[in-house]
């Protein structure tokens, strides 16, 4: 009984045996690595005859695999390169170059199945290492190119996206506006009415800050009335305001002379005391005192302010006034524009102020302004407040700055790739009010 069942054992092993496959195929799901199959090449010589039994071909040596490995590798980075070039090719849909990258793919697949077959025939022909390895950094270098392409495809897709963004805000920014001004022809910071100090929120500060730069503009266009009645010549005028900016078109004058007067008027805007010898006391003041004057001086018109009927609140703009007027209207320019120097002789005194179109006009920007810096200076210390300029040459940036032409041109600029520009100016600084970011108005240079 015993001897029948190692007989039945012993037959259904020889079964099982033959059922084996040889030592040359390879199971799908355990494929054997690249060392395990460089290892039994080169051990080769040591287990000739058990190979020998295995494959019907001489085995090939170290040199020979290696110079396959590099074609196989020269290979795969083609199809990886022909594969990208496919992708890309599907949009925008190119027929054209589908169809080569589709034949690229099929000729190195092709390849590769030229060397199984030529691998297993001994029929094996090689190019040197270097040589495939030279093909293979093509390739690779190719799939870069192509890469870089479908990114910049990408990117210039968000820059016309963006564009059209810019477009559309900038108007809706004039409708809004043409809207507020039509909902108050004669006061538009009436969004401010009422407010209090626990409401206080960035956006009061941006309505502001329209409030400021209108006034800036309002002044600039009677500065140019009056150079034009003085015989001054415009372009070199504004020239001379930012030699490093070629003035291309007389058009932009204008910007020249808003960044002139905005530079001197928002300078040493970052400190309390705008680095004046009589406002010293107002390092050490509260937010709450800087809110108490801006409500009090928007209630107030330029002649009230002028006249000292509060002078709690108008002694410390009278003193930002003649410092400011002083340090932009300079000699020569009102001795042109008026023939003698009354009106600066009289700021200087500190008795009284001219009651002229001319200072009365310089008055009213230096009011809002001056209400800009007591609104400014009401957030605490728990909402952070600055302000920045952007320097000559820098890169423009859609994030921190905005295209001073925007406005000018209805859209968003002429500029078909804002990040190509750089800044040649900045004619209005920007804002950061705790998370709320105000973007620096800047021209850019180039700009026809």
């Amino acid at each position: 009984m015993d001897s029948g069942k190692k007989t039945f054992s012993n037959k259904r092993k020889e079964k099982i045996d033959k059922t084996k496959p040889p030592l040359t195929s390879m199971d799908s799901a355990k494929r054997p690595t690249h060392q395990t199959l460089t290892k039994a090449v080169v051990s080769s010589g040591s287990s000739s005859s058990s190979l020998s039994s295995s494959f019907k071909y001489a085995p090939y040596t170290s040199e020979a695999m290696e110079s396959l490995l590099a074609e196989l590798f020269a290979s795969a980075s083609s199809i990886k390169a022909a594969y990208a070039q496919l992708q890309l090719a599907q949009t925008p849909y190119d027929p054209t170059s589908i169809q080569s990258a589709d034949l690229a793919v099929i000729t190195e697949l092709r390849h590769v199945s030229y060397l199984k077959r030529a691998f297993l025939n001994r029929s094996l022909q090689l190019s040197s290492p270097l040589q495939s390895q030279i093909h293979e950094q093509q390739s690779l270098l190719k799939t870069y190119e192509i890469t870089s392409k479908k990114l910049q495809s990408d990117i210039d897709q968000k820059d016309s996206e963006l564009i059209s963004l810019q477009s559309e805000l900038s108007h809706l920014n004039i409708k809004c506006r043409e809207l507020e001004m039509k909902a108050y022809p004669n006061k538009t910071l009436a969004s401010l009415d009422g407010l209090h100090l626990s409401g206080l929120n960035p956006m009061h500060f941006l309505c502001a800050l329209r409030f400021a730069v209108k006034s800036v503009k309002d002044f600039v266009r009677l500065l140019v009335e009056h150079m034009k009645v003085s015989g001054w010549d415009l372009d070199a005028a504004a020239k001379a305001v930012h030699i490093g900016t070629p003035l291309k078109i007389s058009a932009h004058r204008s910007i020249y002379f808003e960044s002139y007067v905005c530079n001197i008027m928002f300078s040493d805007f970052h400190k309390k005391d705008f680095n004046l010898e009589f406002l010293q006391d107002r390092e050490r003041r509260e937010s709450s005192k800087f809110f108490d004057e801006f409500i009090a001086l928007k209630s107030l018109n330029i002649k009230e302010l002028l006249q000292g009927s509060e002078e709690k609140f108008t002694n410390g703009f009278k003193v930002f006034l003649r410092a400011k007027y002083l340090s932009m209207v300079k000699s020569r320019m009102e001795l042109s524009f008026f023939g003698d120097l009354h009106q600066r002789n009289r700021i200087k005194s500190c008795h009284e102020f001219p009651n002229s179109d001319w200072f009365m006009g310089f008055a009213e920007m230096a009011r809002r302004v001056w209400m800009l810096y007591c609104l400014f200076y009401s957030f605490g210390l728990e909402t952070k407040a600055s302000i920045f300029h952007v320097r000559r040459g820098t890169r423009f940036s859609e994030v921190y700055m905005e295209n001073v032409m925007a406005e000018e041109n209805g859209v968003a600029g002429k500029v078909p790739a804002y990040r190509d520009k750089v800044v040649g100016f900045t004619v209005v600084p920007g804002f950061q009010v705790g998370m709320t970011l105000i973007q620096a108005r800047v021209y850019l240079s180039g700009i026809d």
